[in-house]
């Protein structure tokens, strides 16, 4: 009868075994007893160091020495991925170090007045927006950023020096050098003023030259369009560079009356000016002008004047 039927019993699994041996969804997990000696299963492996498997990096069983080359390999990989992240943040510190967000200028001449650095700010700021790979000391460059400051409203400034300085974070300091006038001209309320390379710039923050054009041509010359032309202001100051190489200081320059093709210079020590023709190269010009004042000053003869206006002659009365 089922009032005397024996009992069956169930054997109930610790919870705590169960836990560690069956995953939260009823599933053996691979390291527990139940999951190594299921029935019908192939155990792949071994757990013994002296013997090997073919497949023993996927198996089942794992000894203590492939358990070990397992966890080394995992901190080579935690170590690698470390390395990497500290090279890329020394990369990003190192690009945040070298940029040019904000510049600063720096005057290299200790002779210059106070200078406005906001124009060169806003000029240099046109630049980098035109070639943003350049906003880093170790890009820049600074023979094309002096050509474009030359040619955008300052043609005052001779270079960009190339020893930028770190200023603070996202700033740089970048040395600029202006052009030294070697002749002034005036005309009415403006003023130009040529270094010795023949470039033409109206901020000057040098003194003024000690030569100044004399202008006797008597040519109306409005918004100093006739006489005071860039290829004439570059030939004056040429003239005064060349002269200076052949030993010969000039003291004054005139335009003779009714011409703009002719520049009489003076000398210092001399009475008497020299002629020259703004139509021939003044290296040649120089050349020759120091050539006949070395024969002049061997015959012991003082002139009226000399020209050299012609090739390859030289003409003194």
């Amino acid at each position: 009868m089922k009032l005397f039927s024996k009992k069956t019993t169930t054997k109930k699994v610790a919870r705590r075994r169960l836990s560690q041996d069956v995953s939260q969804h009823g599933q053996a997990t691979p390291n527990s007893e139940y999951y190594t000696y299921r029935r019908n299963r192939t155990l792949t492996g071994s757990l013994s160091s002296n013997v090997s498997s073919a497949t023993e990096r996927s198996a089942e069983l794992r000894s203590p020495r492939l358990q070990s080359h397992d966890l080394r390999r995992h901190r080579r990989k935690l170590g690698g991925l470390l390395l990497a992240s500290i090279a890329v943040a020394g990369a990003l510190l190192g690009l945040v170090y070298q940029s040019i967000a904000t510049v600063e200028f720096e005057v290299t001449s200790p002779t210059l007045s106070t200078v406005d650095t906001s124009t060169y700010q806003k000029i240099t700021d046109e630049y980098f927006a035109g070639h943003p790979l350049e906003r880093f000391r170790f890009s820049l460059d600074e023979v094309k950023l002096a050509r474009h400051m030359q040619e955008n409203g300052a043609p005052e400034i001779e270079s960009v020096g190339q020893n930028t300085k770190f200023a603070g974070f996202g700033k740089s300091n970048i040395p600029l050098s202006f052009r030294r006038p070697v002749v002034s001209w005036s005309n009415g309320s403006t003023s130009l003023y040529v270094d010795k390379a023949g470039a033409a710039f109206e901020r000057n923050y040098f003194e003024d030259p000690g030569v100044k054009v004399v202008d006797q041509s008597g040519i109306s010359t409005k918004d100093n369009q006739v006489v005071a032309s860039s290829r004439f202001l570059a030939f004056m100051g040429k003239i005064i560079g060349r002269m200076a190489d052949q030993g010969l200081v000039v003291s004054a320059i005139s335009l003779p009356v009714g011409t703009t093709r002719q520049v009489d210079v003076t000398l210092e020590g001399r009475g008497y000016p020299i002629k020259f023709s703004t139509d021939r190269a003044t290296g040649v010009q120089s050349e020759d002008a120091a050539r006949a004042l070395q024969y002049l000053d061997g015959q012991g003869i003082t002139p009226e004047y000399v020209d050299v206006r012609v090739s390859g002659r030289a003409y003194y009365k």
